[in-house]
């Protein structure tokens, strides 16, 4: 492949990835979607979709007993991150909740200084503090704008820090030596049984929790659980994946870093959402800082997978 064609999938990938909000959006509005129940749904059918490549894979299935653990480990993060990760999506907007999602730029820097003991040099501290004056400006707190409330916002910069968490996990798992399609699909086979577990509790006992079947017979409303599905986590990821082939890691992360924009652009069109001219310059502010991390020399590049 020519590098023309992996700036094609990372665009793509971008593009493709800017649809997870929108249709999370579209579902909670017109279905009455508990958020661990929508949140199961995505990993389980992600992780059926991937099942046929593993039974003709077989290769693809072994895994390390040391490494079992470790993916548990990563299974429950992705959980936990699409538990925040949703209603984040509801209080907030697909666009406005993509923004906050890139606050994980900023927790990835300083959780790589923490627990990786990277150097947390002038340019990961100018991401710190350009990510969160975005944040701020996001939020509407400036000129009092309603827009992001206190949970809302809570919500979605805890959702930052869970993407940030569950891309350390990626690293750790290539060095490990995992195999990225072995590692996301049991993560995501570790994910669904732990949104599994509270959907099966009794209803409201579990914040979150709900009736998993309330879709009912509602073909629509499955088949855009199913497009969720295999659309932004194994399609986004595919050609993620593709475009590292002939493209640098930090020049694809930098290229599928448009997501927000797409977000931006799409919820805008579809489903008549509107950032103020503070939540643009926040926005711009976040990405801004997420372009300078990833194309900083001597920066780790985290991984990108988008199971978000």
């Amino acid at each position: 492949m020519k590098p023309l064609g992996g700036y094609l999938s990372a665009v793509l990938s971008a593009v493709v990835l800017s649809f997870t909000s929108i249709l999370i959006s579209f579902l909670s509005v017109n279905w009455p979607m508990a958020p661990l129940v929508l949140a199961f749904w995505r990993c389980f059918f992600a992780a059926l979709l991937l099942l046929p490549a593993f039974l003709f894979r077989s290769g693809l299935m072994k895994i390390r007993r040391g490494d079992i653990v470790y993916l548990i480990l990563y299974g429950l993060l992705l959980a936990v991150f699409n538990s925040l990760w949703i209603p984040s999506v509801q209080l907030n907007g697909a666009a406005v909740a993509t923004v906050l999602l890139y606050c994980s730029a900023a927790f990835s820097a300083l959780l790589g200084w923490y627990l990786f003991k990277e150097v947390l040099g002038l340019v990961k501290i100018t991401v710190v503090v350009l990510v969160l004056a975005g944040c701020f400006l996001v939020s509407g707190a400036m000129n009092g704008a309603a827009g992001v409330g206190i949970p809302g916002l809570v919500i979605g910069i805890f959702s930052g820090l869970g993407y940030a968490g569950y891309a350390l996990m990626g690293r750790g798992a290539a060095v490990r030596g995992l195999d990225p399609w072995t590692t996301l699909f049991f993560t995501l086979v570790f994910s669904s049984v732990f949104l599994l577990l509270p959907n099966l509790l009794p209803l409201g006992l579990v914040p979150g929790n709900g009736d998993l079947l309330v879709l009912g017979s509602s073909l629509s409303g499955w088949g855009l659980v199913l497009l969720l599905a295999a659309g932004p986590t194994v399609l986004g990821y595919e050609l993620f994946n593709i475009s590292l082939v002939t493209l640098p890691s930090s020049v694809t992360n930098v290229v599928v870093s448009m997501e927000p924009a797409f977000t931006a652009v799409s919820a805008y069109l579809l489903l008549g959402e509107r950032l103020g001219p503070p939540q643009i310059v926040g926005g711009v502010l976040i990405l801004g800082g997420v372009v300078l991390l990833r194309l900083a020399p001597k920066t780790s590049n985290l991984s990108n997978e988008s199971a978000a």
